[in-house]
């Protein structure tokens, strides 16, 4: 099998252009030369407008990753914000050719909806933020509480079965948009606001007095985020897929937006594979050979990523945690570019 691999790896590549096999979504974006990608309607870390206008976090990166990958430019974007009503209808409906939107991979939606998710780019889980004057320590202590919730989450269904499984009451309070929940919360409608705990953190910050509200250390779900396509285009799920495992890999082998040029002359063969000089290059994505390179170079590997956004470099400061490679105590792990 080894000896067939190495066989098959040795025959001559025609050119180190992207081929001309391009079918489905790949030759629709090649063709109207952007990528459409569906986002928050704001959330501060993730994917939110700057006070330039400009879009900016760690999901609105990856859309600059995947577009960098397929279209050699990391600016070939047209943002779509999308509550979380209106996202998968938008991916099902070819309104978007890429949902990354801070979107929980689960049973029913990897199998239900119609779509595939591409990875997980945050790990994360739910939680509760409370105004500071409740003096409570504990998610435990919420029985008869009044709870901000944005509809058609895991969220809401997660937060009905914690209450229910503990024999706790509560009244939710029920809001189409992030923007809309914090001000309910704010307005007093409800006592405690609860979303995923790295939006609490970036919630927090939109508040007009940060320093009222205390986001509890409760965690009481999985909520492992990540990009999603339509079900039914095995290249495109490839191509959005290899882009998330070629930033994790590079921060692993320790190449950056930084350091990716010098990378040409290591002789190491992981990082050799990694920015298209050896190995399977492009061709089995329909990509040009240097599609990682592009990645890499434009938009960064993940660590540089991460703590641009939601890191300790960024207002929120959100530690690496799980989502530190899995060498260093997380769980991020890519499979090998070989």
């Amino acid at each position: 099998m080894a000896e067939l691999e190495r066989q098959l790896a040795s025959k001559p590549d025609d050119s180190a252009a992207a081929p001309s096999t391009a079918t489905g979504t790949l030759a629709r974006i090649q063709k109207q030369g952007y990528i459409q990608c569906g986002v928050t309607t704001g959330l501060p870390g993730f994917s939110n407008p700057n006070e330039k206008g400009e879009w900016e976090g760690i999901d609105v990166e990856f859309c600059q990753a995947v577009a960098a990958a397929t279209l050699g430019d990391k600016t070939k974007v047209k943002y779509i914000p999308l509550t979380a009503k209106e996202r998968f209808t938008a991916l099902q409906s070819g309104e978007v050719d890429l949902l990354s939107r801070n979107t929980t991979w689960t049973l029913h939606r990897d199998t239900a909806l119609g779509i595939n998710f591409a990875g997980v780019n945050y790990y994360d889980g739910q939680g509760f933020m409370i105004n500071k004057d409740l003096e409570i320590e504990s998610a435990a202590e919420l029985d008869g509480a009044a709870v901000c919730v944005q509809s058609g989450t895991t969220t809401e269904l997660n937060v009905a079965d914690y209450f229910r499984h503990r024999e706790m009451k509560y009244a939710p309070v029920v809001f189409d948009t992030n923007v809309q929940t914090v001000k309910g919360f704010e307005a007093g409608r409800c006592d405690v606001l609860t979303t995923d705990q790295s939006g609490l953190y970036a919630l927090r910050l939109n508040l007009q007095d940060p320093s009222s509200a205390v986001v509890l250390p409760d965690i009481i779900s999985k909520e492992p985020l990540g990009p999603a396509v339509r079900q039914g285009d095995d290249q495109w799920f490839n191509i959005v897929k290899w882009t998330l495992n070629a930033m994790i890999n590079a921060e692993e082998l320790g190449v950056s937006s930084h350091n990716v040029d010098d990378m040409e002359n290591s002789n190491d063969p992981n990082i050799r594979r990694l920015i298209g000089i050896d190995g399977p290059k492009g061709k089995g994505l329909g990509l040009n050979d240097d599609w990682s390179y592009q990645v890499i170079k434009q938009v960064g590997n993940y660590g540089e990523s991460f703590e641009r956004t939601v890191g300790m470099s960024s207002p929120l400061k959100i530690k690496r945690g799980i989502n530190a490679l899995w060498n260093d105590g997380g769980l991020l792990y890519a499979p090998p570019m070989r």
